[in-house]
């Protein structure tokens, strides 16, 4: 069986880690990576092939960056003529990103089946490129992998046929428990920023919906600095972010003390996470890997997939109408107790579904 897998950003790196390290142990399952290119920055890339022990590519389109129509029309014509060269028997996506989106459409229209991995999560907030992605998506898949009972349930209620759906677990909780232990092995992130574990708030910033809004982004500045004022803050600052407070000039809002850091590794990243004292951030999978490493988490929006972290304390919303109030909410969130849950599953995801493909 020949599975085509198409990834172009950090979070599908991170859960195709898991899932292609299952397909390897097999060898009636042929695995042929493409990757997009909707992460082109060799921080946001390579770096993680390195790290996660990803096969390297057999193809990479190099399309990133552009509105979402030309970028997702470049990805679906890039793709749909590696379908046709490659002739796989499935084709594989990931998440919410306009590279799933392309990779899904490309597929059913060349009658390929479509399986998609992080299936029937839901912000209910149409405005977010991301939501109508994942919705198209999940209605033109033939097999879709859940990670929770509350993304089973909305599939149910969409009304697609519950035997395409399947309650997996999330592979990033399987990568979490895979390179959490090596993170703390290799990474030297915490020595290099000069930070001192538990004692530091790590943020990320990326999504439209907050760095579009220039009110919103204004709000998530200033908080910073105030932060800072109390403990250090760092923030790893996507390239398109960056390029956004330049072109603005809002870095006088963050005053002198928050450290604004390129993207890291893998690796690096987890071990900031691990030891942060809180996460602020707007990013579904930094959230997730917050609960995962037992570190609070205010999370930047207004809506949030991930309902279940919310309902157990070990993450928060906040509004970003009042730059007090966000503040608040980041430095006091570390005194927060959170309820013990285990919504994600075992930790054995990428087996669940690599034994999908093998019994089919």
């Amino acid at each position: 069986m020949k599975i085509l897998t198409v990834i172009g950003a950090r979070p599908q790196f991170i859960k195709a880690a898991a899932i292609s390290h299952g397909f390897a142990q097999y060898d009636a399952i042929q695995e042929v990576l493409l990757h997009t290119g909707q992460h082109f920055d060799s921080n946001m890339s390579d770096v993680f092939f390195e790290e996660l022990g990803i096969p390297k590519p057999a193809y990479n389109l190099g399309i990133g960056g552009g509105l979402h129509g030309a970028m997702t029309g470049a990805q679906l014509a890039g793709i749909e003529e590696v379908l046709l060269h490659e002739k796989p028997d499935w084709v594989l996506v990931y998440g919410d990103t306009n590279s799933t989106l392309a990779g899904a459409l490309a597929a059913s229209k060349l009658h390929i089946p479509v399986a998609h991995v992080e299936a029937g999560l839901r912000s209910f907030n149409r405005k977010m490129p991301e939501e109508i992605n994942r919705v198209v998506t999940d209605h033109i898949s033939t097999a879709l992998f859940a990670p929770t009972a509350t993304a089973m349930q909305h599939l149910a209620y969409e009304g697609i046929p519950a035997e395409r759906c399947h309650q997996v677990g999330d592979v990033m909780y399987d990568a979490a428990l895979l390179f959490g232990e090596r993170a703390k092995q290799q990474s030297t992130i915490l020595q290099q920023l000069n930070l001192i574990a538990g004692e530091y708030v790590l943020a990320t910033i990326h999504r439209a919906e907050n760095t579009d809004d220039l009110q919103r982004l204004k709000i998530i500045l200033q908080s910073l600095g105030e932060i800072s004022q109390t403990l250090p803050v760092v923030w790893p600052v996507h390239p398109r972010t960056r390029k956004l407070l330049e072109q603005k000039t809002l870095h006088g809002l963050l005053g002198n003390k928050v450290q604004l850091i390129d993207p890291v590794g893998y690796l690096d990243m987890v071990m900031l996470e691990q030891h942060a004292a809180v996460i602020a951030t707007d990013s579904g999978g930094v959230q997730k890997e917050a609960f995962f490493y037992q570190v609070p988490c205010v999370t930047l929006r207004d809506e949030t997939e991930w309902v279940e972290l919310i309902a157990a304390g070990w993450n928060q919303l906040v509004k970003l109408d009042d730059t007090n109030e966000v503040t608040q909410t980041i430095l006091g969130a570390k005194l927060k107790t959170s309820t013990a849950i285990q919504p994600y599953g075992q930790g054995n995801a990428a087996v669940k579904i690599t034994s999908y493909f093998r019994e089919i």
